[in-house]
């Protein structure tokens, strides 16, 4: 079958075709990836490549609880000790780099921390804390100085991540966080060079590549895009979004990053369906590897994809109750399912204990 053989991905040689999506777990005590996230994730690498979960590059864009950084030397010694119980079991880890900007309560922000946004628009209803739901903050609209700031951001945590032995990094521009904010128009209504026609809403998100990509190299950079997603409250649909996307596929090329994930939520978040074949333009488009997924639990799901022209397939999910996913997926064996209750607990139970 064709998603278990070898293939290349930049420079990397990947064992599977298989991608663990970025999940958010929740178990990054004071916001320090520990043990049990470096067994969690060694549990794990049967995947060729592994996108770890949303991991803040600053105080403030910690949106939900315990959800690991990457910007202080506690935080990248314990990625540093993920990383290398992943390569012990020959796999290979990006770290996804989000920003979650409005995206939080400032109950969820450490001391210093503040909300931040493209544009001062409030997101309506709740936000998960450990004292229960919490509706968001108000967002302060970024000032130049905030966008360059968090720009150094994601630079400064890119370098020291790649140091500590991370195979790449994967900017989190989907699912309504920090970057995907700039590219939406219900979210960024800024009259500056960063709002308004959608080469300037891309701005942020390509400036922020071209300098991550000049700290530690193109093919050590990915990217995640959610295109007509509403999580997060979003607009969906707008007019100029093919352009857009197009745009910021052909730019993305010239810095020869290693790939583009297409995040597809129409089954997992019930979003409405694709207005155009989004995915096939964006990869005719950019032409590098790209990663789509999506409801995938069986081989046959994953090697469709692949028939289509895509390069490598992510699964969610079903990973967190199925450590040894890959192996059940060729011996096309049932699936374990997860338990709701634990998605989000600290500590080891619905994390590390599913055989």
């Amino acid at each position: 079958m064709e998603v278990f053989k070898k293939t290349k991905l930049g420079k990397l040689e990947l064992k599977n075709k298989i991608v663990m999506a970025p999940l958010t777990r929740s178990r990054a005590i004071n916001n320090i990836p520990n043990e049990i996230m470096k067994t969690y994730y060694s549990q794990r690498s049967g995947a060729g490549l592994i996108i770890t979960e949303g991991t803040s590059p600053s105080v403030n864009g910690l949106g939900y609880p315990r959800i690991p950084g990457a910007f202080t030397n506690e935080q990248i010694n314990g990625w540093k000790s993920v990383f290398e119980g992943v390569h012990e079991n020959n796999s290979k880890i990006f770290v996804q780099l989000m920003h979650t900007g409005r995206v939080t309560a400032k109950l969820n922000l450490p001391k210093g921390g503040e909300v931040l946004a493209p544009s001062a628009v409030f997101l309506e209803g709740e936000i998960y804390s450990d004292e229960g739901m919490k509706p968001h903050d108000m967002p302060k609209e970024m000032t130049l100085e905030d966008i360059e700031t968090a720009q150094n951001e994601f630079i400064t945590s890119s370098k020291k991540l790649i140091e500590a032995g991370a195979d790449g990094i994967e900017l989190h521009s989907a699912n309504g966080y920090l970057l995907n904010q700039f590219l939406n128009p219900k979210t960024n209504i800024r009259t500056d060079s960063y709002g308004g026609h959608f080469k300037n809403r891309a701005r942020f998100v390509l400036e922020t590549a071209k300098k991550v990509c000049a700290a530690v190299g193109g093919d050590r950079v990915g990217i995640r895009f959610s295109p007509y997603s509403v999580f997060n409250d979003l607009q969906g649909d707008y007019e100029d979004l093919e352009a857009m996307f197009i745009y910021l596929a052909t730019e993305l090329a010239k810095l020869n990053i290693a790939y583009i994930h297409i995040v597809d939520q129409r089954v997992a978040f019930d979003a409405p369906e694709f207005a155009t074949n989004i995915k096939k333009t964006i990869k005719d488009t950019f032409k590098g590897s790209v990663i789509v997924g999506g409801n995938v639990h069986k081989t046959t799901q994953a090697e469709a994809l692949l028939k289509e022209g895509y390069d490598l397939v992510y699964v969610g999910r079903p990973f967190i109750a199925n450590p040894n996913l890959v192996e059940k997926l060729k011996n096309n064996e049932d699936l374990t399912q997860l338990d709701p209750d634990k998605l989000y607990s600290p500590g080891p139970e619905g994390y590390i204990d599913y055989v």
